[in-house]
């Protein structure tokens, strides 16, 4: 044999010798290698902004399609969007195909996908838009611990934001899967101590009225039942029912009256001072009630609304000073539904609107929720149709107010809708459009105030008091104007989902706002997304327990009208629990009247700070971050708090510490997109 073919043998052998080798080392999982596709893993942790994560489909159920190329593997999701994983060092490198899926044809979506790799951004997609071809994502992961994939909304809200990550992958070694987990706590946790039985009063302790407008105010009290109400100092013209606490009458001439009022009951008594002030400003307190759309939109009725009115007294949050039951859109007949509940004439012969088939008498509504202690709101546009299509106020607003006001409405709610058709000389048009103007002042500016100050005066008018809440979405920064068209309350945002990703925006956005609120003049950024909503398919809140504590906590740092907006006669102990906490309800409803603001950061932290009306301060330890902020806090020169200060856990009901804020820390163990508020009172 010769020398070669010997060599090329022995180098045969080796060969052969090395492959068993690194086979085996493979099999024993020394040098195993593989590929981890997202599909693969538990995507039920996903957040997103709408709908649930699609495997291996678009977030509609299709096949994955961007810019016309077809993917087979990988999830559907939508804006705001977020899925974390523990890589723990395993993986080498993550590789995806990013885009929006095609099935969102007609809208305008807008996204950015971004990788994070322990809180660092890895890679962006950029803003990308409908028609974009997919890009290209590869971003090494050597040594990360944990990988984000993020979609954030880009720039325009996150309407049909459809986003795929296709063929998204995860190469590894030494790792047969990896876990997924959402950093936001899931499990409910109840903080609001029980009310005691003995009496307590709830509520506002100011109230204001329009001279020779109906007064009616209940008196909003825990503990057992039955009691005794009285009050001592009420002015001539006003009576009190003792035994349902219901103060009514009239009052002639303008002035500030201070009283006292008392509840008795077997286990004690209890007094609160008062202030009536009869004048020309109402709601001098933030409105709290309840409001159909979040739950029933288009769904609406008169029976649906007596159920609500039913379960605010049933409930009991008719004690702690919920008042309102507004009916929203969909009172009204609809000029092209289907349904034929909601068809039917628009208007008499005299141009008065007509409820459709599921109201009644609307005298005998008010009525019946005036009879349980409540008041009622309505619904309208200034346009020539609502926002989903029933009849709006336009050229009819003196007759609607009118109306409202024989009825006995206590409330309005005034959407934008159809008015920018108005303008642009559409009056039967889409009832969506909003305008192709843009208001950025001038002549602009008072087109956008004009329809909202031609309903005013007509409120104003009528022979009682109806609060007036404007909708338009903070355009032409409203908060600057909205109390010079007569408004009591505005919307600063689009419309609130159930999502952290709306419900920390909106959040963000209000410091902005918060010069112009005072009592009577609220900044309004929607309403209470906790409880069971949906609108119209209603479904537990997508908020994680500690986000609904967040969101509770911030509207009513942030004075804010509060609106509750799910099914009534659903709220479960955990629900109740966020709704009854007379201390933290007591930040809103502060007379001071004074708005939160961001006073400080620190990395993901937060800290709002409202001034009281005794000289202390509500403060909001809000983490808006994916970790856990535990620190001790010393910074109180930023927030403008000295000396000696009792520190109060208003959500515990309970003081937990006495500081000095010129040398002493303040722990602080903040969850994951949760909150501390906590009361600072002075002890100098």
């Amino acid at each position: 044999m010769s020398h070669f073919i010997k060599t090329t043998m022995k180098i045969r052998k080796l060969i052969t010798i090395a492959l068993i080798f690194i086979l085996g080392l493979l099999e024993i999982g020394v040098l195993s290698a593989q590929t981890v596709w997202i599909d693969e893993l538990d995507l039920s942790t996903v957040t997103q902004g709408y709908g649930i994560p699609s495997k291996n489909k678009s977030l509609d159920g299709h096949t994955m399609t961007i810019a016309g190329k077809t993917f087979d593997r990988g999830f559907g999701t939508h804006a705001e969007s977020l899925l974390t994983i523990l890589i723990e060092g395993n993986a080498t490198e993550f590789n995806s195909n990013v885009g929006i899926d095609d099935e969102v044809n007609g809208h305008q979506p807008a996204v950015e996908f971004v990788v994070y790799g322990d809180g660092k951004k890895l890679w962006s997609s950029g803003v990308m838009r409908l028609g974009d071809e997919s890009k290209s994502c590869s971003v090494p992961l050597a040594g990360i611990q944990k990988l984000r994939l993020v979609v954030n909304d880009g720039g325009n809200g996150n309407y049909y934001d459809h986003a795929d990550w296709a063929d998204a992958r995860i190469q590894a070694e030494g790792v047969e899967n990896f876990a997924t987990y959402n950093p936001v706590a899931n499990k409910p946790y109840i903080l609001t101590p029980k009310p005691s039985a003995k009496p307590k009063i709830n509520g506002a302790s100011v109230f204001g009225v329009r001279p020779n407008s109906p007064f009616f105010f209940l008196i909003p009290a825990t503990g057992y039942r039955p009691m005794k109400f009285s009050v001592s100092g009420l002015p001539k013209g006003l009576n009190i029912d003792p035994e349902s606490g219901v103060i009514t009458g009239k009052l002639s001439d303008p002035g500030k009256f201070e009283v006292m009022l008392e509840v008795r009951n077997a286990q004690g008594r209890a007094e609160k001072k008062f202030r009536i002030e009869c004048g020309d400003q109402i709601a001098l307190t933030p409105p709290m009630g309840w409001n159909s759309w979040n739950c029933f939109a288009g769904e609406v009725s008169e029976e649906k609304i007596k159920r609500a009115a039913d379960a605010m007294v049933k409930s009991g949050l008719i004690n702690h000073g919920w008042t309102y039951i507004n009916i929203d859109d969909f009172w009204q007949n609809n000029r092209d539904s289907k349904d034929s509940s909601l068809r039917g004439k628009l208007r008499d012969e005299d141009g008065t609107i007509i409820p459709n088939s599921r109201f009644g008498n609307m005298k005998d509504l008010s009525d019946y929720v005036h009879g349980l202690a409540l008041k009622i709101g309505l619904y309208s546009s200034p346009g020539p149709w609502t926002c989903g299509g029933c009849v709006g106020s336009y050229n009819h607003e003196k007759q609607d107010a009118e109306s409202y006001a024989e009825w006995g409405f206590d409330y309005l709610k005034y959407d934008w809708c159809s008015y920018g058709n108005v303008i642009d000389g559409l009056t039967d048009n889409d009832p969506y459009k909003v305008s192709s103007l843009s208001y950025n002042g001038g002549g602009q500016l008072n087109t956008a105030m004009k329809p909202f100050e031609l309903m005013g005066e007509y409120l104003r008018k009528q022979p009682r008091d109806i609060v007036y809440s404007i909708c338009q979405y903070g355009m032409s920064d409203v908060w600057k104007w909205g109390g010079m068209v007569g408004g009591n309350c505005w919307r600063t945002t689009n419309d609130i989902t159930d999502t952290w990703a709306s419900v920390s925006s909106i959040a963000l956005a209000q410091d902005k706002t918060a010069v112009w609120a005072k009592p009577g003049n609220w900044n309004d950024p929607d309403m209470l997304v906790i409880g069971n909503v949906g609108w119209g398919n209603p479904h537990p809140s997508k908020l994680k327990p500690d986000e609904q504590y967040l969101h509770m906590s911030l509207w009513c740092l942030f004075s804010a009208p509060l609106l509750i907006g799910c099914d009534m006669e659903k709220l479960d102990d955990f629900t109740l629990n966020l709704l009854t906490n007379d201390e933290v309800l007591a930040i809103d409803q502060d007379p001071l009247g004074k708005q939160a603001i961001c006073v400080d950061t620190i990395g993901d932290l937060r800290i709002y700070m409202k001034e009281l009306e005794d000289g202390s301060y509500a403060v909001g330890f809000c983490n808006f971050g994916l970790d856990i902020v535990d620190i001790s806090f010393k910074e109180f020169d930023k927030l403008g708090i000295k000396g000696t200060q009792k520190v109060r856990d208003l959500w515990r009901q309970k003081d937990i510490t006495k500081i000095n804020t010129q040398k002493d820390g303040l722990t602080l163990e903040v969850p994951v997109h949760g909150v501390l508020l906590y009361k600072f009172t002075s002890e100098n």
